[in-house]
């Protein structure tokens, strides 16, 4: 299983600033990812808070809607 550079908690970071209206293809450029990943990234973590990720938070959202 691949290793991520970036942990959940900095995922979170990023993809609330793409909901702020932070500029996608730039973000992607200064981190060094694809759009489509930040993309996959805003579908997996959007509206979550760093302290929500903890407990399966993620999985209790998938499985509610």
């Amino acid at each position: 299983m691949k290793k991520t550079r970036y942990t959940e908690e900095q995922i979170i970071g990023v993809v609330k600033q793409t909901e702020a209206g932070g500029d996608v293809p730039e973000l992607a450029r200064e981190l060094g990812v694809s759009d489509q990943t930040l993309y996959n990234w805003k579908a997996k973590y959007g509206g979550l808070d760093v302290n929500e990720r903890g407990g399966g938070a993620i999985w209790k959202m998938r499985t509610a809607g």
